[in-house]
Formats: C-alpha cells, sequence, structure tokens
C-alpha cells in the first residue's frame, strides 16, 4: 500500500506483512476479479493495480487482458511483487505524493488503500485524471465501521475478549488516519469526480479459516502497539491468541465495499 510507512499501521516484518497479503488474497482476489468482470476487463486493455501489496491480483489481471494488454503495478514497499516482465511493469509510487503515471488506462483499480491515505479525496480525483474515456474506476475498501466487531454472535468468554482487541486495533487505525466508515462513502465520491454508472455491492466473509490466520498475522504486526498503548493487558492478549489457534471463536471480516464507475466518453 502507499501510505508513508510512519502513518501506516500495518507496516513492518516482511513475514508477517507477506502472510497477511496472501491472507487478504484468499479472501478477496476472486470477489475482486469478479468485480473486475463485472466491468469488463478484456483482452487489451491496459490496467493499473494501485497500491498492489501482495501482487495476488497481478497473474490473474494478466490473465484478463492477455498478451495485447499490459498491467502497471504500483506500491511503496515492492518486497512481495514480482519483477517486471513481459506486459507487466512493477514501479515503487507513493500514489499520494508522486506524479501520477502519464499513460492512461482502461481500468484502474485500488484494494484496502484509499481508507489509510488522508489524502484519499486527491487521490481520486487523480486516479479519475489518468482514465482514458470510457474507462473504469474500481475502488475497494473495508467499512470496520458499518461491522466493528470480531465475533457478530459473541456467547463466550475468549469472543468478547476478542471483540475488545478489535475494538482496540480499530482506534489505532483511527489514531493514524484512517476512516472507519470510508467504504461506505465509495459511490458517492465517484459520482461527485463525474464518473457514471456507478455501481457498488459488498463481501462480507465470515468463519472462513483465512479469517483466523489473517488474526494471527495481524496481531503480530500490532500486537505490541496494542500492549503499547493500553488496548489490552499481555495475558488476554495471549489467551487471545491461543484461542484463535485452537479454533475457539468464529471469526469474521469488515464488509469489504467495491464501487466502480465510468469515465464519460466525452469526459
Amino acid at each position: 500500500m502507499s501510505a508513508s510507512p510512519s502513518d501506516y499501521l500495518l507496516a513492518g516484518p516482511t513475514d508477517p506483512v507477506a502472510r497477511r497479503h496472501v491472507l487478504l488474497g484468499e479472501l478477496f482476489d476472486p470477489w475482486s476479479m469478479a468485480v473486475l468482470r463485472t466491468v469488463g476487463i478484456a483482452q487489451g486493455w491496459a490496467c493499473w493495480e494501485v497500491g498492489a501489496g501482495g501482487g495476488g491480483l497481478i497473474g490473474r489481471l494478466l490473465e484478463a487482458v492477455g498478451p495485447t494488454g499490459r498491467v502497471l503495478a504500483t506500491d511503496l514497499d515492492l518486497r512481495s511483487l514480482p519483477a517486471s516482465s513481459g506486459a507487466l511493469e512493477v514501479r515503487r509510487h507513493d500514489v499520494a505524493a508522486d506524479a501520477a503515471p502519464v499513460e492512461a488506462f482502461d481500468l484502474i483499480h485500488a484494494r484496502l488503500l484509499l481508507v489509510h491515505l488522508p489524502q484519499r479525496d486527491a487521490v481520486v480525483r487523480s486516479l479519475v485524471e489518468r482514465l482514458r474515456p470510457g474507462g473504469w474506476l474500481v475502488l475497494e475498501d473495508a467499512d470496520p465501521g458499518l461491522q466493528p466487531l470480531a465475533c457478530i454472535d459473541p456467547s463466550t468468554l475468549p469472543e468478547h475478549r476478542a471483540n475488545e482487541i478489535r475494538s482496540g486495533f480499530r482506534s489505532l487505525l483511527a489514531a493514524r488516519g484512517a476512516d472507519l466508515a470510508f467504504g461506505r462513502s465509495l459511490p458517492r465520491r465517484l459520482r461527485a469526480v463525474g464518473l457514471s454508472d456507478v455501481r457498488s455491492e459488498a463481501h462480507f466473509p465470515m468463519v472462513h479459516p483465512a479469517c483466523a490466520a489473517l488474526e494471527l498475522a495481524t496481531l503480530d504486526l500490532i500486537g505490541d502497539q496494542l500492549l503499547d498503548a493500553g488496548k489490552v493487558d499481555p495475558t488476554d492478549l495471549d489467551a487471545h491468541r491461543a484461542a484463535v489457534r485452537a479454533g475457539e471463536i468464529d471469526l469474521v471480516q469488515p464488509p469489504m465495499i467495491s464501487a466502480w464507475g465510468q469515465r464519460p466518453l466525452d469526459g
């Protein structure tokens, strides 16, 4: 993702970051590709994957656009991305600070990126400017404010504890400038920048094996920050990890809001 490393809560060592990328891909890549097929991604398209993260979508995008298309994948952190090759160009790029690519695109996609950026509205405008007339902008962001719980049917101590720890996580995100209600605002933001045929849907993973693994990888990154901020005590944090590993709690993720709109042909 392209937030400043000092501002981005989920930056850190390669291993847990890479694990989170893989697990997020397991949860959301099929959903994202279904959305991209809805807007008509096709052979020959030029696509920009903004904040490409672990690069899990890159292979799917290359397959969709075929040998006559091209994919630009950008991020601040390129550790988990493949090298440029053939139709793929990988470029280090800070979408909030660097000049946008000079080329135009049929499709621009960003997932779990804008929610972390204080300059999110300016970034959306800059992305629209890089669309060809008739091109599509697809934005996907979680909305923890819409569904803030780790366990939506808490009935045991471990489940209530999981919700308290998720609350601490949300407070850390908010303190770093994340907009926890951003996902639901995507449709109106796309209309505000002049896109047409705006639509939106949501995906809500529940009791998926990757949810538990993602919880553990996230705690590897932010556990110390939760402790330092007094959001949890060490005994509860250790007990939560043990309960997740033992499969004692049904974990869910916040809904992923996907919204898309098209630049008018005369735009």
